[in-house]
């Protein structure tokens, strides 16, 4: 049935838009050190970008401190310089051939800025969710227009397709709330 098909693709580009965000939460750092935090990191490596886990060995050198070891000689300074330039606020040290990224402890104001970070990506999650919604009842409406479906059948489709909104929306409102909380734990 058609009303199934559009509402099940809707619902994996949902799943989809919540994945992102969860992605996206990971990288905004409580004051806990975790490996994930440099996965989008990219350092340039023989003229191609890759990801420092790509070229250095990324561990916890206890809960404050990330210990990052490139492979090869030549990579330290780049490692560093690409780890001090992201937009993480981190200051990475060099001994020699191993990394040491401290995790600087969390303001109050800085924890309120990394709020709004976290508001805004769950806003935008939100928004790319009630546009799924708005392109699955496009298809219904289409479909009716072409004599594929009946009304009754747009109805029940667009209905169950906010229902799949309501529920990826409110997915969307707890990890919020979850990440608001863990950051302004001191």
């Amino acid at each position: 049935m058609m009303i199934s098909e559009i509402c099940k693709t809707a619902e994996q580009k949902m799943q989809k838009s919540v994945d992102v965000l969860k992605a996206d939460l990971a990288k905004v750092r409580t004051g806990r050190a975790h490996t994930g935090l440099l996965d989008h990191v990219m350092v340039e490596y023989y003229g191609n970008m890759v990801p420092v886990n790509q070229v250095a060995n990324v561990t916890l050198v206890d809960s404050r401190t990330i210990g990052v070891q490139p492979w090869e000689k030549n990579m330290v300074q780049k490692v560093e310089r690409a780890i001090r330039d992201s937009d993480l606020g981190l200051n990475p040290a060099n001994q020699g051939d191993l990394i040491r990224v401290p995790m600087p402890a969390l303001t109050e104001e800085r924890r309120r800025d990394l709020t709004k970070v976290v508001k805004n990506e769950g806003e935008t999650a939100k928004i790319a969710i009630r546009n799924l919604r708005r392109d699955a009842n496009q298809h219904f409406k289409d479909a009716v227009k072409d004599k594929v479906l009946s009304e009754d059948d747009e109805r029940r489709g667009q209905d169950a397709v906010q229902k799949l909104t309501d529920r990826y929306v409110a997915e969307v409102d707890r990890m919020l709330a979850e990440k608001e909380q863990e950051l302004m734990q001191i």
